[in-house]
């Protein structure tokens, strides 16, 4: 599938600096090649998946972490179960050397599929980073691990940008830019593999009858295999499926937003107006959506000179901690009424 679609633009290793700078402007995805190649881990999975797994071991702070097993038959797809009240793995918390171990011991002709997701490195593999990150001044990013061998996760998307370094192993990513939403089918947004809302579309073997848009989202996607060391930049939103082809391999993401903590996850948002707004008649939603699109979508282009600076409040660009707060006590109280 991933033959006939549009490279992921690359670009060469460079300096800390340059990389923020190019990402800072940048809209669509973006390689930068063998960038973190220097990393200790990336340089121990080179040698061999023991060697990296040994690495990591020794930065382990003994907190169990939440990894799951996909039995043979699902090739290693992560998702539903068949009538989608359940998944198709079994998860729990594991010592992380034991994970290790069964992922290490693995027989080759084993087609079940072992997996760590998003692990926070400062929790748990403490001191991690101090080699093996990348810095960019005046961000924090939540730096995370993940672990496992061939694997599918289905396409999804994230609100924070993402830098993810392929440490171990290789892996493809297929990007779609979010406007491709409804071409990718997406499942249930009450719970989902990951968390997040998943497109139910099988990569491998799509079935155009039951999804035939997915045509028109594949005709906007960007694909691009990463290699040991190569670092892709996935800006926010964009929807993601992340393949990953060998017996051992591991990934190092970044995510960082550009607006404060305080200012809430847009996606409460979301939740808000599918109780409020998504079951009013036709009409009355186009006028909600002409609210919107005044207050929020489009207020770049809006002039609030009108209004007396002191008035201004929450119409303010942007609002305050102290408005954010204020905001969020006064949704509250009405959210009990």
């Amino acid at each position: 599938m991933t033959a006939a679609l549009t490279p992921i633009k690359t670009l060469p290793a460079c300096d800390s600096a340059s990389l923020q700078q190019i990402i800072a402007t940048a809209t669509t995805p973006l390689v930068f090649q063998q960038q973190c190649l220097h990393w200790p881990l990336v340089q121990a999975g080179l040698n061999s998946a023991a060697a990296a797994a040994d690495y990591l071991r020794q930065f382990y702070q003994g907190e169990p972490v939440n990894a799951c097993l996909v039995p043979a038959g699902h090739q290693g797809r992560v998702f539903y179960n068949e009538d989608c009240t359940g998944f198709n793995f079994q998860a729990g918390k594991v010592d992380f050397n034991q994970f290790l171990d069964r992922l290490l011991a693995q027989a080759a002709d084993d087609t079940s599929t072992w997996y760590m997701g998003s692990t926070d490195i400062q929790r748990w593999f403490n001191g991690l980073a101090k080699e093996n990150s990348i810095v960019l001044p005046g961000i924090t990013p939540l730096t995370s691990l993940w672990i496992g061998n061939q694997s599918r996760i289905a396409a999804h998307y994230d609100f924070p940008h993402n830098l993810a370094c392929n440490v171990v192993g290789s892996r493809t990513f297929t990007l779609f830019p979010p406007e491709q939403i409804a071409n990718l089918y997406p499942g249930p947004m009450e719970f989902a593999p990951g968390g997040q809302d998943i497109s139910m579309v099988d990569f491998e073997q799509p079935d155009l009858q039951q999804f035939p848009r997915f045509t028109q989202a594949l005709a906007a996607a960007q694909t691009a295999t990463l290699a040991p060391g190569d670092v892709l930049f996935i800006p926010s939103m964009w929807w993601h499926h992340v393949k990953a082809l060998t017996p051992f391999n591991a990934l190092l993401s970044h995510w960082w937003r550009d607006t404060p903590a305080y200012l809430g996850r847009p996606n409460n948002a979301l939740l808000m107006s599918i109780l409020s707004l998504r079951s009013l008649p036709k009409a009355q939603r186009q006028a909600w959506k002409a609210i919107f699109e005044h207050y929020i979508f489009d207020h770049d282009e809006v002039s609030q000179q009108h209004i007396p600076d002191a008035a201004q409040a929450m119409l303010a660009k942007p609002i305050s901690e102290l408005q954010a707060r204020q905001l969020r006590a006064d949704l509250l109280n009405k959210l009990k009424r």
